[in-house]
């Protein structure tokens, strides 16, 4: 236990020290209007190049990623079935589809799957 406790404080050590000399040690890097600027062969833009980003797109696309990576997670479970212990097998895909739905209800509760605001 010592040295697991040990280890661990040590670690923390290393990545602080590390931490505290990559931001001394960077290169500050000071913008001006032209690296600010789109890229367009030298001219100037013909239209605004920061266009607002709507939030809302963004958290869907994030809640359609995450929902896709559990899709990829739950397909290989009916596979494996004939090979594991079936108890353990459904209290494993149970408690993974519980973790799913209240996910889900939360992003419903939460208004994330309103598509109309």
């Amino acid at each position: 236990m010592f040295i697991v406790v040990l280890s661990s404080i040590l670690l923390l050590m290393i990545t602080s020290i590390l931490t505290m000399l990559g931001f001394t040690l960077a290169k500050k890097s000071f913008s001006d209007r032209e690296k600010n600027s789109p890229f367009e062969c030298g001219f100037d833009p013909k239209s605004s190049s920061r266009l607002p980003f709507s939030l809302r797109f963004f958290l869907v696309t994030i809640i359609f990623l995450i929902f896709d990576v559990e899709i990829a997670l739950i397909l290989p479970m009916v596979m494996i079935l004939n090979y594991s212990n079936i108890m353990v097998w459904t209290l494993t895909s149970l408690i993974f589809l519980i973790i799913l739905l209240i996910g889900l209800y939360h992003e419903w509760h939460q208004g994330m799957l309103n598509w109309t605001e």
